[in-house]
C-alpha cells in the first residue's frame, strides 16, 4: 500500500452525478435485475448532439450530426435521437435494421464500416446514404443497383492516406478508405456508375487524435470536392467521421501524477503500481525507459464539441484560411459521425462486490460480480476509478479510509482483472456495497462482453428524471414516450 493515494477521480456533470448520489435506487435496481447492470441515461445524448449543433452554429455552418452506432447498442438511445435532429451512422445489417425500426427515417441513415452483400442491399433498398470504402464496394452497389431494379443510391467516398506537405504529421495507416494516390481511377468509377449511384460528398478516416493531420486530411478533401466539380460531379457534403474524444477525469494534475509514477515504477525508482508491475507498454532497461505508454489520454481537455471547435477554426495548412471559412465558401454542407463523444456521461455499469481479502503479499483483493468484459475500460486503455456506493446499514468497513484495492472478476482465469492498476477507493468497500463505474456508455459496457464460462452479461436499463425523482424502465421497453407516460419503477 503507498503512502499517498493516486486517485483517477471520474469527471461527472450534473446529470450523472445526481444519478450516483441515489444509493437506494440504484441498490433496488441491482438487487431485482442482478449485477452487472448497465444504467443508461438517454436524455443526455440529445443534449450531447444540441452541444456539437451550437459549434455549427458559432461557425454558421451547416450539415447532419450521426451518432456512431457501434458505441452502444442501447435502444433507449437510438429510439431518443430519433425524436431529434441527428441522424444514424449504421456500420452492420443489424445496426440499419435496428435504426430503421427506431423511426429513424431512410434519408437520416448512412451506412459505412465493412459492409455485407446484404448490408448493401437493404441500404439500397431502403434509400439510405452509403459511405463508401473501395472502388470494389462501389462496383459491388452499382450492380446491386442494377440487377434488382433499384433507385439510385446517394453515395460518399471515403478517403485515406492523405499527403501533407510543410510540417510533417504522423499517423498510422488505416484500414479503411481509398488511398488518394487512388483518387483519379476512384472518380472515373463514380462517373461510370452515375446511372446507379448519385456521389454526394468524400470523407476520411483517420485512426489519429491529432488536431493536424486531421486539418491536412479536411483541407484535402476540399480539394478533392473542387476536383469532381472540375469533373462535372456535384457533391456537397465534406464527413470528417469521428474521433472527437472524451475527457474522462476530473483533474489533470491526477492524471500527470499517475503516468510520472507509472514511469519512475517502470525504471524502479518506485513500487509498482500495477498488478506484477504491469507497465502499460513501458519498461525499464538498465536505467532506461523504453516502449510507449499504451493509453488512451484519460484527461483532455480538448475533446467532444470543443475538439470540433478547435479543428474548424484552424487555418488550413495550405489553402490560407479556417477551415471552416473554407466550407462556408464553398457552400459545402459538414457531416461528423461521433460515437464515445454523443455518449458522453449518459452512462454507468453497477458491479455488486461480493468478497474483500487480503491476499499473501497484503494487497486487498476485491471480488466484484462482474468481468473484464462487462466493462472493457483495460482493453480500451481508459484509466479512472470507479465510485462507492454504500448498501445502507451493515456493518463498519474492515479499513475506514482511503485504500489501494485490486478489482477482479467472476471468471476462473488469473487474467480477470476489472483493472490491472491498484485503485484507491475512499473506504474499503464491504459486500454487498456497489461499484458504478462511470461515463461508460462508449465502447465499453458491451463492446466486448460475452457468455464466458456462463456468466450472465448485463441487463440494461434507462435511466430519466421526473419531478426530481429517478425513473426507469428496461431499456428494450424505452420510448420517447416513456417519460410522459411514466415506467417500471422510481426511486
Amino acid at each position: 500500500m503507498f503512502a499517498i493515494p493516486l486517485y483517477l477521480t471520474p469527471r461527472l456533470r450534473p446529470g450523472l452525478a445526481s444519478l450516483l448520489q441515489a444509493p437506494d435506487f440504484l441498490h433496488d435496481l441491482v438487487a431485482g435485475l442482478g449485477s452487472p447492470l448497465n444504467v443508461v441515461l438517454p436524455e443526455q445524448v440529445a443534449d450531447n448532439v444540441d452541444e456539437f449543433r451550437t459549434v455549427y452554429r458559432k461557425h454558421h455552418i451547416t450539415g447532419d450530426v450521426y451518432f456512431a452506432h457501434k458505441a452502444n447498442r442501447a435502444s433507449s438511445f437510438v429510439r431518443n435521437l430519433a425524436a431529434t435532429s441527428a441522424a444514424m451512422d449504421v456500420a452492420s445489417l443489424g445496426e440499419l435494421q435496428h435504426a430503421l425500426g427506431a423511426g429513424f427515417a431512410p434519408e437520416r441513415i448512412m451506412a459505412t464500416g465493412p459492409k455485407s452483400p446484404e448490408f448493401l442491399w437493404l441500404a439500397a433498398r431502403s434509400g439510405i446514404t452509403v459511405n463508401l470504402d473501395s472502388r470494389a464496394e462501389l462496383a459491388q452497389l452499382a450492380e446491386l443497383v442494377r440487377k434488382f431494379g433499384l433507385p439510385k443510391v446517394r453515395i460518399l467516398v471515403r478517403l485515406c492516406d492523405f499527403e501533407t506537405s510543410g510540417t510533417t504529421v504522423l499517423t498510422r495507416v488505416s484500414r479503411f478508405g481509398t488511398p488518394m494516390r487512388e483518387l483519379d481511377a476512384l472518380l472515373d468509377d463514380v462517373i461510370s456508375h452515375q446511372d446507379a449511384t448519385e456521389l454526394i460528398g468524400v470523407a476520411y478516416h483517420l485512426d489519429t487524435i491529432g488536431l493536424a493531420e486531421k486539418a491536412a486530411a479536411l483541407e484535402g478533401c476540399i480539394k478533392v470536392m473542387n476536383e469532381c466539380q472540375r469533373r462535372g460531379l456535384r457533391p456537397r457534403v465534406v464527413d470528417i467521421g469521428g474521433g472527437f474524444g472524451v475527457n474522462y477525469l476530473d483533474d489533470g494534475d491526477q492524471w500527470e501524477r499517475w503516468t510520472s509514477e507509472l514511469t519512475n515504477a517502470a525504471l524502479g525508482r518506485r513500487a509498482p503500481l500495477t498488478w506484477q508491475a504491469h507497465g502499460y507498454g513501458l519498461r525499464g532497461e538498465g536505467g532506461t525507459l523504453r516502449g510507449a505508454l499504451g493509453l488512451y489520454p484519460s484527461h483532455r481537455p480538448v475533446a467532444g464539441p470543443r475538439y470540433l471547435d478547435e479543428l474548424l477554426s484552424l487555418e488550413a495548412p495550405t489553402l490560407g484560411r479556417p477551415l471552416a471559412t473554407l466550407l462556408l465558401e464553398n457552400l459545402f454542407d459538414l457531416y461528423i459521425e461521433p460515437g464515445r463523444a454523443l455518449v458522453d456521461q449518459s452512462g454507468t455499469v453497477l458491479a455488486t462486490v461480493l468478497e474483500t481479502r487480503q491476499n499473501a503479499n497484503g494487497d486487498w483483493m476485491v471480488r466484484l460480480e462482474m468481468n473484464a468484459g462487462d466493462a472493457s475500460l483495460e482493453e480500451h486503455g481508459v484509466l479512472l476509478d470507479p465510485v462507492l456506493v454504500e448498501r445502507p446499514g451493515g456493518d463498519p468497513p474492515a479499513v475506514d479510509g482511503p485504500t489501494g484495492v485490486y478489482l477482479i472478476g467472476n471468471l476462473c482465469l488469473e487474467a480477470d482483472f476489472i483493472t490491472r492498476r491498484q485503485v484507491f477507493l475512499p473506504k474499503l468497500p464491504r459486500p454487498g456495497d456497489l461499484l458504478a463505474f462511470a461515463n461508460t456508455a462508449g465502447y465499453f459496457m458491451d463492446f466486448s462482453a460475452d457468455h464466458a464460462l456462463h456468466q450472465p452479461i448485463a441487463r440494461k436499463v434507462a435511466a430519466f428524471q421526473d419531478a426530481g425523482r429517478w425513473r426507469w424502465c428496461l431499456d428494450e421497453q424505452y420510448w420517447p414516450t416513456a417519460r410522459a407516460n411514466g415506467a417500471d419503477g422510481q426511486a
